[in-house]
Formats: structure tokens, C-alpha cells, sequence
């Protein structure tokens, strides 16, 4: 077999092809033979040299689809004209208003059959985004003022365990009314803190990412899983 000497561009096309087929057909609906037929000639032997299995196209497709957004969520980080309280809720808003979130909630698996994708989460969650976007932002609000804990490394866990995996009706298939009670009950508890972070619109995005991601899943079982 000749060596594919554009590995890149059949990544490319792989993502391309499985994105499309989550969009349409939803992550549990789509086989790895589906994706192979939208290939155009592309072996199963081309997918699984770039990709193990199906969880990891998956990761890679919202990787390359929150890879923009990502960046933004740094530059609210870094920047140098709000205080430390003002750039937790200007990374919240962002990262729950930004536009990428409703195709992440129409592909997104059902957490319940994969494993692989909850601890991949877990381990995200624990080991990427709190200590690299919320700890700066906690210890900029130690130094500043405005944030009054003496425990900032915990602090940045417990705030995303309860945002990204408590609150996320991925995992818990909570209903649109319970994932906002949740969402009241997250605003409460950060405001024992002395953060008044959360708002109204944040709720509203709350309230329809839940129900887009119900309505993608509404007749979804265990087709597909191959």
C-alpha cells in the first residue's frame, strides 16, 4: 500500500464526515461504517490508523469544533482591565453563551454508555481547565480583592465538577426544569463565596442546551455503537 503522504488531509476528511453524520444521525446512531461509506474509497484500515475507536473521532471532532472558542476563553483570562471576580463571570458567560455549545449538545454521546468519554471528562475538567482557566483567575481575585477564599486550587475543582458534571444533563439526563434548579443551587453556592456570577441569560443558554440535547437523544438507543 502506498504511504498516504496528506495524513492530514484524511484526518480532515474523517472529522469532516463523522461531524456531519453526529449532526444528522446523533453520535450513538452512527456506526464506524457509516463514516466509512462517506469516505469515498477510504478503508476502515484509514480511519482506525489515525483513530482507535469511535469515542476517539468523537473527542477529536469537539476538540477542532471548541479549538476557536478555547482561545477565547484564554483571552478573557489574560486580560489586563477587569478584576479577578469579573473575569470568572465574563468565563462563564463565555463559555456557556458561545455559539459552539449547541452543536456540542446536538453530537454529544449519551455519557451513561461510554465511559471512556465521562473519566476523558473527569480528568479534562480536573486536570486541563481548572488549574490552566479558573486557579489564575481565583488567585488574580485573592491578590485583587476581590475573591475571599484561602483555598483557590479547591475551590476551581469544585466549580467545574459542579458546572461540567453535576449540571450536565449529559450525564444525569436531567430535565430541562431540573437542570436550571441546579444552575440556582450553583449561583447560591458561589455566592456564599462572594461571587455573583451567574444571571439570567446564563440560565436561558441553560435551558435551551438541555433541551437541544434531549431532542437529539429523544429516540436514540443502542444502534450504532460499532
Amino acid at each position: 500500500m502506498a504511504r498516504n503522504k496528506h495524513p492530514e488531509e484524511t484526518v480532515r476528511l474523517i472529522l469532516d464526515v463523522a461531524f456531519r453524520l453526529f449532526m444528522e444521525k446523533g453520535y450513538e446512531n452512527t456506526s464506524i461504517q457509516d463514516i466509512i461509506s462517506g469516505l469515498g474509497g477510504l478503508s476502515k484500515g484509514a480511519i482506525y490508523h489515525h483513530f482507535k475507536s469511535k469515542d476517539d473521532i468523537l473527542v477529536a471532532v469537539i476538540d477542532r469544533m471548541t479549538a476557536e472558542s478555547n482561545q477565547a476563553l484564554a483571552d478573557i483570562r489574560d486580560r489586563l482591565d477587569l478584576n479577578g471576580r469579573e473575569k470568572l463571570k465574563a468565563i462563564f458567560k463565555a463559555s456557556i453563551c458561545r455559539p459552539v455549545q449547541d452543536d456540542i449538545f446536538t453530537v454529544a454521546p449519551n455519557f451513561h454508555n461510554n465511559p471512556k468519554l465521562l473519566f476523558s471528562l473527569l480528568h479534562d475538567t480536573i486536570e486541563e481547565v481548572a488549574p490552566h482557566y479558573i486557579l489564575p483567575i481565583l488567585r488574580q481575585g485573592i491578590s485583587d480583592g476581590s475573591i475571599g477564599t484561602a483555598y483557590p486550587e479547591q475551590l476551581a475543582e469544585l466549580i467545574l465538577l459542579a458546572a461540567n458534571i453535576w449540571m450536565n444533563p449529559m450525564i444525569f439526563d436531567s430535565s430541562v426544569e431540573e437542570s436550571c434548579r441546579k444552575f440556582m443551587v450553583l449561583g447560591q453556592m458561589l455566592q456564599g463565596f462572594g461571587l455573583d456570577i451567574v444571571d439570567g441569560e446564563m440560565l436561558e443558554k441553560l435551558r435551551e442546551l438541555t433541551a437541544i440535547y434531549q431532542n437529539s437523544h429523544g429516540d436514540s438507543g443502542s444502534a450504532g455503537q460499532g
